[in-house]
């Protein structure tokens, strides 16, 4: 799933520098499912800080190139992707679309924005997979479309065990820059975390649904 471990211990030093992932485990987080959280992961402040952004742009491109070789298509997820998907097929000089969670309840009534023929190869750009639901929505929106969809590139996941059953059972192929453990691995060798925070981390993440740091 990590292509390159390098890239995935460096991804995560970026994204905790600038607070995109943030690491509390004595206050958690509420998630929107209604988990308790010791993690709380928004990359879109990447795009706020130019060298990180345009770090994270080069390594997709590169790594899209070397997974996929050149598809006819990057395609962003709405709305967390829509910014680092466009940078990646600009640097690639590639068409960009992006997809909404469903579609407009006006006008075209669009669920894909911008112009995508049948079979054209696509590679699908996510910021972030927790249970993968979200981003295989847009999977199923782009087949129903005849788009030809080679694989998936995000940022980050956090590696549950049903985002990888979800993948498999909509065969399509997943890859990110970095994971849960090469975060938890980064920040415990760079001192961001305590050993007793270490420990809160590894056990929120064998059973996150059902986790209280009570």
């Amino acid at each position: 799933m990590v292509l390159d471990k390098n890239t995935a211990k460096k991804t995560a030093e970026l994204l905790l520098q600038i607070n995109a992932i943030k690491l509390k485990p004595e206050n958690p987080f509420t998630w929107a499912s209604g988990w308790n959280s010791p993690i709380y992961c928004d990359n879109r402040i990447l795009l706020s800080y130019p060298i990180i952004r345009n770090y994270i742009r080069d390594e997709m491109a590169k790594q899209v190139e070397q997974l996929y070789g050149k598809p006819d298509c990057i395609v962003g997820v709405a709305t967390g992707a829509i910014g680092i998907g466009a940078l990646v097929a600009d640097k690639l000089n590639l068409p960009f679309v992006y997809v909404r969670p469903q579609p407009k309840s006006h006008g075209r009534q669009n669920q894909i924005e911008g112009h995508l023929e049948a079979n054209q190869t696509v590679v699908v750009i996510e910021d972030l997979i927790s249970t993968g639901k979200s981003s295989l929505n847009a999977v199923d929106a782009l087949r129903d479309q005849k788009a030809n969809v080679k694989g998936m590139l995000a940022i980050f996941t956090y590696g549950f065990q049903t985002a990888l059953d979800n993948f498999k059972d909509k065969n399509t192929e997943l890859h990110t820059l970095s994971s849960y453990e090469y975060l938890i691995e980064q920040a415990s060798d760079t001192g961001y975390v305590k050993d007793d925070q270490l420990k809160t981390l590894m056990e929120w993440r064998k059973d996150p649904s059902k986790w209280t740091n009570k």
